[in-house]
This record gives structure tokens, C-alpha cells and sequence, in this order.
């Protein structure tokens, strides 16, 4: 193999291991019974303050439509979203985040906050302030290649 094939395997064998052992982190200090995907969940409704669809939310994960419909019947289950039809399409569906899904997505910050600060503090700020632009293009290459 090349050098750059070298450093790019060694990138993304790094950015794998990282992404499972922060997802494995992240889910020991998560609340009773909430999952890193209802969080992401109900994280992304909370910041877009509107509604989306399944389909949109699908594609925003990455995740196929079966895997969305799963987080959010067990998210509508625990009253963490309302599901409910588009008034004048039948077949498509909207979902809020509820009441209860703020303050369940405020507790789970809070959780997982200190964790990931702390990482941030260990790292060091400069570190991380200098990872972000990075990752962020390797990020948006990505999502263009679809």
C-alpha cells in the first residue's frame, strides 16, 4: 500500500474505534432505559423546533425507514414524541418532540455533558478546536458522496 492509503486507513481505523467506544461511554450514563438513538432523536427535534417526518429523520441518521419507525414507536411509547398523520396525505406522517421528550433529552444532556467535556479538557480545547474543521470536511465529503 501506498503512504496515503496508509494514513487513511490508519484515519478512519481510529475514527471507527473512537465512534464505538465514545457510543459505549455515552450509553453508560445515559437515564434509565434511553438509548444513544432515541437521544440523537430527540436532540435533533429539539434543536429544529418543527416537525418531521420519518422519511426526513431517516435520512438525516442514515438509518432506513424500518430502523426510524422503531426509535419512534418506543420514543412514542415512553410519550417522548407525538406521532401524528398529515392532515392532507394520509400516508405520510409528522413527529414533535413532547412535553416529557424535552425534559427526557434535557436529562440526558446533562448526563452525558460532564462526560464529554471532560474527554474535551483531557484532549485539550486547543486540540479539539483544532480537530472540528477536519472532521467536519471529512463529514461533508461524506454526505456529498450520496
Amino acid at each position: 500500500m501506498k503512504p496515503i492509503d496508509d494514513l487513511a486507513v490508519a484515519l478512519f481505523a481510529e475514527l471507527f474505534m473512537a465512534d464505538q467506544l465514545a457510543r459505549a461511554r455515552l450509553s453508560r450514563v445515559l437515564p434509565r432505559g434511553m438509548e444513544l438513538s432515541h437521544f440523537s432523536v430527540l436532540n435533533h427535534l429539539a434543536r429544529k423546533q418543527e416537525e418531521r417526518t420519518p422519511a426526513q429523520l431517516a435520512k438525516a441518521f442514515h438509518v432506513t425507514r424500518g430502523a426510524m419507525t422503531n426509535t419512534l414507536s418506543k420514543l412514542e411509547m415512553a410519550g417522548h414524541v407525538h406521532i401524528r398523520p398529515d392532515w392532507d396525505d394520509a400516508r405520510r406522517k409528522f413527529v414533535s418532540i413532547s412535553p416529557s421528550g424535552r425534559q427526557a433529552r434535557d436529562a440526558a444532556l446533562q448526563s452525558i455533558a460532564p462526560v464529554i467535556a471532560g474527554l474535551a479538557r483531557k484532549v485539550g480545547i486547543e486540540k479539539v478546536r483544532a480537530a472540528l474543521p477536519v472532521l467536519r470536511e471529512l463529514r461533508s465529503e461524506l454526505e456529498s458522496d450520496e
